[in-house]
């Protein structure tokens, strides 16, 4: 299938700063989201699409493309995130390299930027075909304006070849997912579908429906400053304090040295000096069981630390999200649809954990079941991040044939 607006829709998309920002407390999290959603919807009623709402209290933007025919089938969704990661910005300036080499990539020579077959030996995959990459100073974007995209296509050419026929098709796209925040917001009610799918994946063939359980604990320790020179029986350093308390995790249980199933304690950030420190960790794992003992056993963290120290630590855990996977897993019709239409268009499904989350996970814990299919890019979130215009192609074919397929 041809879809001859996708680049040109693509590179318009990336080029407009949607950036999340953990910090706000609004919804969305910055005003660019509400500018971006805003722009969408005029694209959406071009394209003369029913139900179009903008909802400005969640900044979800829905829409429908209505049944053309009378036989059963299910109602589906596509849904995609507006929002871009915690990386620069500004003044995003896509490259284009059509017929790639297979070569190191020079994204920047003037800074002498350059995307190496030594370090992404990936790029060996990609010979011969056109990929989107950065100038080297910013994101992309692609994570997840590839999956907008495509879903705009893929609706746009359903749109334009009645003869295929399908159900209600639902899409939404909403913010702040990047953070965490924006599907808590989701009206799941409202979207109606007897399951969904968002495009927010990976490499080509990806098919993704179990995530990890997520927790997050935030650790405050507060010591006591006395000047050094007096500070015997006296100081509590909450430098050295946080110090122990990290060596208390286990060495190799952290991001740099799992895979696959294994779950991990990841120190994200910490702020710290001798009268008080805070250290905020993430806790991840595929199996509840494991989840609940990760997070007991960082309780007991703070327990062995104020036994030694006195009342040193408190701290604030709460769970994020859940592995989607324990609800798929009762259902999996619409794993068995993406499958199916993966290959129909010619990819080898990859079925793998995503040692992560998406929107996904906390939709399919609202009532739907919310796998996550392959967008074609890679290396997200940064300066090296790039999209594989062929490979967004197959993820719009996807979209289509699952309309095909998704017959009660």
């Amino acid at each position: 299938m041809k879809y001859e607006t996708m680049l040109e829709r693509f590179l318009g998309y990336v080029k407009f700063k949607s950036r999340s920002d953990a910090a706000s407390t609004t919804i969305p999290s910055t005003p660019e989201q509400k500018d971006f959603l805003r722009m969408l919807k005029g694209q959406l009623e071009e394209l003369n699409l029913s139900d179009i709402e903008l909802n400005e209290e969640n900044w979800f933007l829905t829409a429908t493309l209505p049944a053309n025919t009378d036989k059963p089938y299910d109602k589906i969704g596509f849904i995609s995130h507006v929002d871009t990661a915690d990386f620069n910005v500004e003044g995003i300036n896509p490259q284009v390299i059509e017929n790639y080499d297979g070569e190191d990539i020079v994204l920047n020579k003037e800074l002498n930027v350059v995307m190496s077959k030594a370090e992404f030996p990936n790029l060996s995959n990609y010979k011969g075909l056109t990929l989107i990459t950065t100038d080297g100073t910013t994101l992309l974007g692609a994570d997840d304006k590839a999956g907008i995209t495509e879903i705009v296509e893929a609706v746009k050419y359903l749109s334009e070849h009645p003869e295929i026929e399908h159900g209600d098709i639902r899409v939404a796209f909403g913010p702040d997912e990047e953070i965490g925040r924006g599907a808590d917001h989701f009206d799941a009610k409202g979207f109606a579908t007897d399951y969904a799918f968002t495009m927010d994946g990976g490499v080509l063939g990806e098919l993704e429906y179990e995530s990890f359980n997520a927790a997050q604990i935030t650790y405050k320790i507060t010591g006591v400053s006395v000047h050094p020179g007096t500070a015997k029986g006296k100081m509590k350093n909450a430098n050295t304090i946080a110090a122990e308390l990290a060596s208390l995790f286990p060495e190799k249980e952290v991001p740099e040295h799992t895979e696959g199933y294994e779950g991990f304690y990841l120190l994200h950030n910490m702020q710290a000096r001798i009268e008080e420190a805070e250290m905020v960790y993430i806790i991840r794992d595929h199996d509840r069981e494991k989840f609940e003992a990760r997070k007991k056993f960082a309780e007991e963290v703070a327990a062995k630390i104020n036994e030694k120290y006195g009342n040193v630590v408190e701290y604030d855990l709460f769970d994020q999200y859940y592995n989607m996977g324990d609800v798929i897993k009762k259902d999996k019709r619409c794993v068995d649809v993406a499958e199916q239409a993966i290959k129909n268009v010619g990819v080898t499904p990859i079925i793998i954990p995503i040692r992560g989350g998406t929107d996904g996970s906390k939709i399919s814990y609202m009532g739907i079941p919310t796998p996550n299919i392959f967008v074609g890019g890679e290396n997200f979130h940064g300066q090296y991040e790039f999209s594989c215009l062929e490979h967004m192609e197959k993820a719009a074919d996807t979209i289509v044939e699952i309309a095909k397929l998704a017959k009660k």
